[in-house]
């Protein structure tokens, strides 16, 4: 079974994310720090009327933090947009079969794609409550209020 997925890097290795969960990217976005937000959330951007929250891929998947000029993935949630920061300029590619599984938190599993390992993301379970730091109902407080 083939899954479109949106590939982007994270420093030095590749991650992706299903296709159907990516709304649009932005470069370098204009994002307002949110003073008492945790760590993985560096803040909010206004996306044509629509402040969407905007977080380190890398410290939510536990590996650091983000690094250069930003680019942000949109991605739909459960509760809303939310801008997943990573390292570069992003491509749509087909993932073929699973090579493996992944130890990192957030994550579906291993594949090869051109050559290269890429890291499928879940997007809900990553951007779930107990990873990004907020607590309880929080998470949902920030991607609609906000």
């Amino acid at each position: 079974m083939t899954t479109p997925a949106v590939v982007f890097p994270i420093g030095e290795d590749r991650y992706a994310v299903a296709a159907s969960t990516v709304r649009e990217v932005v470069s370098d976005p204009r994002c307002t720090r949110l003073p008492t937000a945790p760590e993985a959330i560096l803040g909010a951007f206004n996306l044509r009327g629509e402040v969407v929250p905007m977080f380190d891929t890398a410290a939510l998947l536990g590996i650091g933090r983000v690094t250069g000029t930003p680019v942000a993935v949109v991605v739909n949630t459960a509760v809303g947009p939310a801008g997943l920061v990573v390292s570069g300029p992003p491509k749509v590619v087909v993932l073929d079969h699973e090579i493996g599984p992944s130890e990192l938190r957030g994550t579906l599993g291993v594949y090869s794609v051109d050559g290269e390992i890429a890291v499928m993301i879940d997007v809900e379970t990553l951007l779930a409550p107990h990873h990004t730091g907020l607590g309880g109902s929080a998470m949902a407080e920030v991607l609609i209020s906000s």
